[in-house]
């Protein structure tokens, strides 16, 4: 597939929708770009993660018009869920039509998605285990679209009759996992790995052999697939602004599990699944902290990144939850990116 490079420590800049308009996240990706960030990455929700305060934008819609304005780095999704709301043969369309507009910049970012984006489309909420399904499912659906001709296929989830794609097209697909078994499924079928909020000790013992027995069962390079990672930020010289953000969006800072309802339940409703993050431990909330960067230092976004880095991952990017994305922006700036541009020149 053709892809970006984002190998080599390369840094990228998450664009959360839930948090502000599509005007406001225009700039700031303008922005992210003008200070150093290498890549792009957009949110796909149709809910918010809360309710309080919240936006949110359609994801293609906003990148489309991102990749006209700020020209140069590519875009991805983290992660588009093509499996309910979105037919993947609709998605393979959208995604070939942005590739061919704008080249090599444009990333599809898969996962197995949440409630809150589907159910509230009237679709019920499966088990992990049909989800997973469905993913794999979808991404035949669009690899045979992009590449064949009038194709029939009969699958347990999706049927194509005889449907052709107009527009062929060769993005690169990056597959969401949080624990092994989508990260199997990611080393088989995907371009690149990715994920959020992992502790490098989890990544390197239970993920990275997870993505090598997919990658060696499909006969691919583990080497070539590009693991990516999102990790949740927040700064103001405040120490106490910086934190604030984490108890806000709480159902989403903790690190996706079994324990964590915001993503195993049914639950669609932003207003319920803010009083899920209220339920939030602070013992949970360090436990990510320990991972993520609310801090009012530098050099603690610098630290947080190195071990990312450090773990294995080719690429980070990093989700502001700042009280304010501009400060924290030219925080990185100034501070963190020539940092890591000059740890690439020795």
């Amino acid at each position: 597939m053709s892809s970006p490079e984002l190998k080599g420590r390369t840094l990228g800049y998450g664009i959360d929708l839930d948090k502000f308009d599509a005007i406001t996240q225009l700039d700031n990706a303008g922005l992210a770009k003008k200070a150093g960030f290498e890549a792009i990455w957009v949110f796909d929700h149709f809910h918010p993660w809360f309710h309080t305060n919240a936006k949110e934008s359609h994801a293609w819609i906003w990148m489309t018009t991102a990749l006209e304005r700020v020209s140069g780095i590519p875009f991805g999704t983290a992660v588009t869920a093509p499996i309910f709301r979105y037919h993947p043969a609709l998605v393979a369309q959208a995604f070939a039509t942005m590739q061919a507009i704008y080249g090599p910049r444009v990333i599809l970012g898969v996962g197995t998605g949440e409630a809150m984006n589907e159910v509230p489309l009237g679709f019920s909420w499966p088990s992990i285990s049909e989800r997973r399904a469905r993913l794999v499912e979808a991404v035949s659906v669009m690899r045979e679209l992009c590449t064949g001709e009038f194709v029939d296929f009969s699958g347990k989830h999706y049927t194509l009759k005889t449907a052709n794609l107009y527009m062929k097209a060769n993005f690169p697909i990056y597959i969401a996992a949080f624990g092994p078994k989508m990260a199997e499924v990611a080393g088989k079928l995907g371009d690149g790995f990715i994920t959020s909020n992992q502790s490098p000790q989890y990544f390197k013992d239970t993920l990275v052999p997870a993505i090598r027995a997919g990658a060696r069962s499909a006969g691919k390079d583990f080497e070539a697939i590009t693991k990516a990672t999102g990790i949740d930020v927040s700064y103001d010289e405040d120490y106490e602004k910086a934190l604030a953000p984490a108890r806000m969006a709480a159902a989403s800072s903790a690190t996706p599990g079994s324990d964590n309802k915001a993503f195993t339940s049914p639950i669609a409703d932003p207003r319920e699944i803010e009083k899920l993050g209220a339920k939030v431990t602070d013992n949970q909330l360090t436990e990510t902290l320990r991972i993520c960067a609310m801090s009012n230092s530098p050099d603690d976004h610098i630290k947080r990144i190195e071990n990312a880095f450090d773990a294995g991952f080719d690429h980070v990017y990093v989700s502001s939850a700042s009280p304010s994305d501009r400060k924290c922006i030219d925080m990185y700036r100034k501070k963190v990116l020539p940092y890591f541009a000059a740890q690439k020149e020795r």
